[in-house]
């Protein structure tokens, strides 16, 4: 007699073997045949020339802020700034991304698509979240005490002798705590990332369904060549 009754199986077994890939195994010619078009393709547009760099852009060229880092943080300014004020009729105040986001330098010479995936591997994208004053100062504490220097734009920070916080400027006009601000930042540190409190309070967020990534290839066909240096944005009085 059939039934349509489901009944729990009891798993009895399970089997598996290693299969080691390597130069012994054999390109199959009706596969590399069909792959080819488009494996060419990509690597066109990946390798095509979308801007110059004459000088190495590096991660570790400044002891507060660095040129990579510094560019990073810039383009994500410049091409969510205008991105985020139609969509919502306000303004981006700040940048601050997470340094290990970051996987690659991009060296003198030519840059490509193919550059913009070395730097960023991951699907990440903008997000712009609205912080409260009070959130801000958590956020500004955390920068100044990591380890390792986490890229920002539109805000400077500077530090006495001794490392104590300074002064801290947001586009030009000195940090408020009563006010709330909208900071550019990847949904990965907004959905958790690392432990970074600041972002527990979040009182918006507006996820721009814009990559970091592309946001990078975007402004490299913008501009003939890439400039960034290591600035006064953040820095240690001497």
């Amino acid at each position: 007699m059939l039934s349509c009754k489901q009944e729990k199986g009891e798993l009895s077994k399970i089997q598996g073997q290693q299969i080691q890939i390597d130069s012994v195994l054999k390109s199959v010619d009706s596969i590399e045949s069909y792959v080819a078009p488009y494996r060419n393709r990509i690597n066109q547009v990946l390798d095509s020339t979308l801007a110059y760099a004459p000088k190495s852009l590096l991660l570790d060229d400044g002891i507060r802020n660095m040129s990579m880092g510094n560019l990073m943080a810039d383009i994500v300014l410049w091409e969510t700034t205008p991105l985020f004020n139609k969509r919502t009729g306000k303004e981006l105040d700040f940048v601050v991304l997470n340094r290990g986001g970051i996987r690659s330098i991009i060296s003198a010479g030519n840059v490509n698509a193919r550059t913009a995936y070395e730097v960023m591997p991951f699907e990440n994208y903008i997000s712009v979240v609205e912080l409260s004053g009070t959130a801000v100062r958590e956020l500004i504490n955390f920068v100044c005490s990591a380890s390792r220097v986490h890229p920002i734009a539109g805000m400077q920070i500077v530090l006495d002798k001794k490392g104590g916080l300074e002064s801290v400027n947001i586009q030009g006009k000195p940090f408020d705590e009563n006010r709330t601000y909208f900071v550019a930042t990847s949904d990965y540190l907004v959905q958790g990332g690392p432990s970074i409190g600041f972002f527990n309070e979040i009182i918006s967020t507006t996820d721009t369904g814009y990559l970091l990534r592309n946001a990078i290839i975007d402004h490299f066909r913008k501009v003939d060549t890439l400039t960034a240096k290591v600035d006064d944005r953040f820095i240690q009085l001497q």
